[in-house]
Parts: C-alpha cells; sequence; structure tokens
C-alpha cells in the first residue's frame, strides 16, 4: 500500500465522490471545518514555502479563510481575502480581476480594497480546491495589479485531471498542492492520488 499523507488519508475516509467528478469533502474543509486537519494544512503549507520570505497571504471567500487564518496565524502576518461582488461598481478605490465559477456557472467579480495590497507585498495565496484555475489567476492579477510579487500558491486540494495546476506550473508559478487527485469514480468510490 503507498503511503498516503494526512490529507489523501481524510479525504478517503470522509470524502465521498457524486456523479460528474465532483468531490464532496464538506465535513471536514468547506462547509464543517476539521481544526485539526486545518491546522496540518496550515503546518504543512509552511513547510513547503520555509524558504520564502511572505508577509501577506491572500484567499478567495469564503472556502480559503479558514486555511489562510491558520497560515497566517503562524507567518504572523495579516490575511486578506478577495470578495466576489457582482457590482465592483468603483474600481477607483479597489483592484477588480474576473473569475469564472464553474460551481455557480457565471463570471464573477473579485476585488480587494487597495489599502490592503501594495507593491512592497510578498504574497503566498492559497486556497482549498484548485480546478481549472480562474480564482487563482484572479488573486494572482489583483497582487500584480497592486505591484506586489507572488511568492507562493499553495493548495489543499488539486484536481490534477483539471488544467489549472499544469498552467500555473507552466507560467512559473511555485504551486504546493498537499493533496493532487489524478482519478477518481464514482461507481467504485475510488480515488488515485499524484505520487
Amino acid at each position: 500500500m503507498e503511503h498516503l499523507n494526512f490529507l489523501e488519508e481524510k479525504i478517503l475516509s470522509d470524502g465521498t465522490i457524486k456523479q460528474g467528478n465532483i468531490l464532496k469533502i464538506d465535513n471536514f474543509l468547506n462547509h464543517q471545518i476539521d481544526i485539526d486537519i486545518m491546522r496540518q494544512i496550515a503546518y504543512e503549507l509552511k513547510r513547503r514555502f520555509r524558504d520564502v520570505e511572505v508577509n501577506k497571504v491572500l484567499t478567495i471567500e469564503a472556502s480559503g479563510i479558514a486555511i489562510a487564518t491558520m497560515l497566517g496565524n503562524l507567518y504572523d502576518v495579516p490575511i486578506v481575502f478577495a470578495k466576489k461582488g457582482e457590482t465592483a461598481n468603483s474600481t477607483d478605490d479597489k483592484y477588480v480581476s474576473q473569475a469564472y465559477s464553474f460551481t455557480h456557472k457565471q463570471m464573477n467579480s473579485v476585488f480587494v480594497s487597495k489599502p490592503y495590497l501594495h507593491p512592497t507585498d510578498r504574497v503566498l495565496i492559497v486556497d482549498d480546491f484548485l480546478a481549472d484555475g480562474q480564482a487563482v489567476h484572479a488573486l494572482i492579477d489583483l497582487v500584480h495589479q497592486a505591484g506586489g510579487e507572488v511568492a507562493g500558491i499553495g493548495i489543499a486540494v488539486e484536481k490534477g485531471q483539471q488544467k489549472g495546476g499544469r498552467q500555473l506550473r507552466e507560467e512559473g508559478y511555485r504551486l504546493e498542492s498537499i493533496a493532487i487527485i489524478d482519478e477518481m469514480d464514482w461507481e467504485t468510490q475510488s480515488i488515485k492520488f499524484r505520487r
């Protein structure tokens, strides 16, 4: 039996696969939150980025906030979460980007108020899921609009069969995903992780 890390084990024990390649892990990650798992995710991301200088953690509402908060606590730096707004009308006081939501089948404006991102920021972007990379690309865009630098991208669960992770790595970003799912089958409820 291959050795699984704590998050892969938790996904196998607590996750369920729904038809259409949907992984439900909302009993510990994105509805009910298992604090011990969150703590382990934060420690693991901090360990993987130990050689990187970070002075801000950025995520997107809502599910990424718990991971970002735990990580910000370890780094002792501010957490910023981009807000989703149907209408981010005035752009003069905020940085705005666009992200398509596959869950809600709509384009979302995401924004961060200008005082919270600076050219001096070395930003660690974190989120719970990475699939097509829309949300992460929007966050990268916000950091760049502010003149800051993306220090790295930390993800709990990456859907390896979707293009987001591959694209970000090809673009040269340092991306660390704790669990990368390469295959899942709802009929057998089996999951294959990338080693």
